[in-house]
């Protein structure tokens, strides 16, 4: 599977990571988790509606944003009876250590593994999806791709098929044969993923354009895959652009694929 280690240089870390440490008080129907990665290092994670039976997306935020971001968010999954579980990455929120890329694959790993613990506790029997949003789309591919036979199903919203792509698209220095070595692993990856998939993504995204998830689409291994794509959505405001073409689809995504 893809080995992002040749591209956990600063120079790169500079222009794809950014990281905020807010972190705004946990409201009364959310709770925190912190998950220990490695030795003196937890993740923040939060959970929405946590006292809820209900069917449960574990989600990767995008860059630049941490979870309390979801704390209004979370409103309109509440609304529609779904319990979202938000993870940080290093360093952003209260997380510590510092980002690179094959690091939040390997905590991706072990946030899944603590999760599906957490829910098995409570005795959830709902089911468990995985979501990504833009950067957080490389953990969601991961884990949909090694856990397919216990996941319900992918979401991945305005997302990406390798990092590799990107780096190309803004004209970041990275060594060619590695970018085209992650590219073909992470296609390759994609490609054995035969899980249930809805992907959703704004018509004039211009952060990662439309054709980047398209290729998400056509190289995805699953039969039951469906893209939605929201009429004159950007890459921030793909869920108000069109609240309902937005969460109808996925809802009803969850209810078919329970």
């Amino acid at each position: 599977m893809p080995d992002y280690t040749p591209l956990d240089q600063p120079s790169l870390f500079h222009y794809l990571f950014y990281p905020r440490k807010d972190f705004l008080i946990c409201p009364e129907e959310a709770c925190d988790l912190f998950i220990e990665v490695q030795k003196d290092i937890s993740i923040s994670c939060r959970i929405y509606a946590d006292k809820e039976n209900w069917p449960t997306i574990l989600y990767f935020h995008g860059n630049g944003e941490v979870v309390s971001d979801y704390n209004d968010i979370a409103e309109f999954y509440r609304r529609r009876k779904i319990k979202l579980i938000v993870a940080d990455y290093r360093a952003y929120g209260a997380s510590g250590g510092q980002p690179s890329f094959s690091k939040l694959i390997e905590d991706a790993h072990i946030i899944y593994k603590k999760v599906r613990e957490k829910l098995s506790r409570q005795d959830s029997n709902f089911g468990l999806w995985i979501m990504g949003r833009s950067l957080g789309s490389m953990s969601a591919l991961e884990l949909a791709y090694h856990y397919q036979q216990e996941i319900k199903g992918l979401i991945i919203e305005s997302g990406f098929a390798s990092i590799s792509r990107l780096i190309r698209h803004f004209g970041l220095p990275a060594p060619d044969k590695a970018l085209d070595r992650i590219e073909h692993e992470c296609l390759d990856m994609i490609a054995e993923t035969h899980c249930p998939a809805l992907l959703l993504h704004g018509e004039y995204d211009s952060l990662v354009p439309l054709p980047e998830g398209q290729l998400i689409l056509e190289n995805l291994g699953a039969e039951d895959k469906k893209m939605v794509i929201i009429p004159y959505a950007d890459h921030n405001d793909i869920i108000f652009a069109d609240e309902e073409r937005y969460f109808g689809n996925l809802r009803t995504f969850i209810d078919e694929t329970k």
